[in-house]
């Protein structure tokens, strides 16, 4: 079996309120973890509620993880899915992959999309028929490309430094009673802030608050004012009439979900994504399932080299295997 027609990684719940749902999760980016990230929600999505969770990740030529690879076997899972969770970073995927990502766009599907999603594409040819999903496209019909026209926001700078700047994540109280809020409380994501100006209309759930430290008391960086850190709107599919439901978050790096209350946000945003906003309860689960070992802050430990999807197949499996 070539690397491009590898199955991707799949979790399936016996029963819960995502029953008969199918999540499709993509995991491509260089630095966050995606890898890590992705699997562990795909899990607790998938034994705690039911859903069926099929994850795609970036691989090599040999089918193993490769963060940040142009090249997502399995992608063609969207073709059914009720839901795609999107975590990649400057990518240019081959056609024959990136058709089933446009066909899910053209049909409206709801989104979810976490950090680097905001850049996901780049590097398109300019002669491509997707070249207006790079970031910062320069034309007038899909201006600064996929992250602004669908998630709200394109690449827009750093807002607080990587491993010396964590991020506190702060309710807007007139969002308090949104599905997506219930039982979310003391959210600190341990990734440096983004820059956030998302494209109008859309709903702001969450202002960021960059800190000056790697403690979730550590004090706001008194510089640098809230910016929308978590919010939802719509996109419009390709019938003009058709409108698909977004949530974006700009944070999401592996270590970030080890917050409760930011895991709790990821999780009941995918739920409301899905249409399922009147299950979301205060108490609903979001407790890992099987080892999770998040590699993206410092001292974690690196992922075992030459890691294929295969090998955090089951719920016991660790997410991720470490390297010895």
């Amino acid at each position: 079996m070539s690397a491009f027609a590898a199955a991707p990684l799949v979790y399936e719940g016996e029963k819960g309120l995502g029953k008969g749902k199918h999540l499709v999760f993509i995991a491509s980016d260089h630095e966050y973890r995606s890898e890590e990230t992705l699997p562990a929600l795909a899990r607790i999505l998938a034994k705690h509620h039911g859903f069926k969770c099929s994850v795609v990740f970036g691989v090599n030529a040999k089918g193993e993880i490769q963060p940040g690879a142009n090249n997502v076997p399995g992608i063609e899972e969207l073709t059914d899915a009720d839901l795609m969770v999107v975590f990649t970073r400057f990518q240019n995927w081959p056609a024959e992959q990136m058709k089933h990502f446009v066909e899910y766009l053209d049909r409206a599907g709801p989104i979810v999309g976490l950090r680097t999603a905001t850049h996901g594409f780049n590097k398109i040819p300019k002669d491509s028929p997707y070249a207006k999903y790079n970031n910062g496209f320069g034309g007038a019909d899909y201006k600064d490309g996929f992250g602004r026209q669908v998630l709200g926001e394109k690449w827009a700078g750093h807002y607080g430094g990587n491993h010396r700047s964590s991020t506190r994540l702060d309710i807007v109280p007139e969002q308090a009673k949104h599905p997506i809020l219930l039982g979310v409380k003391n959210m600190w994501a341990q990734c440096g802030g983004y820059n956030t100006n998302p494209l109008k209309p859309y709903t702001t759930l969450a202002m960021a608050q960059p800190l000056n430290g790697m403690s979730p008391d550590s004090p706001d960086d008194e510089t640098r004012k809230p910016v929308p850190g978590a919010w939802t709107r719509h996109y419009m599919g390709k019938d003009g009439k058709t409108k698909g439901r977004v949530f974006t978050s700009t944070y999401g790096a592996s270590n970030d979900i080890e917050s409760d209350g930011y895991r709790r946000l990821l999780i009941n945003g995918c739920i409301w994504a899905t249409g399922l906003e009147d299950s979301i309860k205060p108490d609903l689960e979001v407790g890992f399932v099987g080892p999770f070992n998040g590699t993206w802050a410092r001292g974690k430990g690196r992922r075992k080299s030459g890691t294929k999807p295969s090998d955090m197949a089951g719920w016991d499996t660790p997410i991720v295997p470490l390297q010895k």
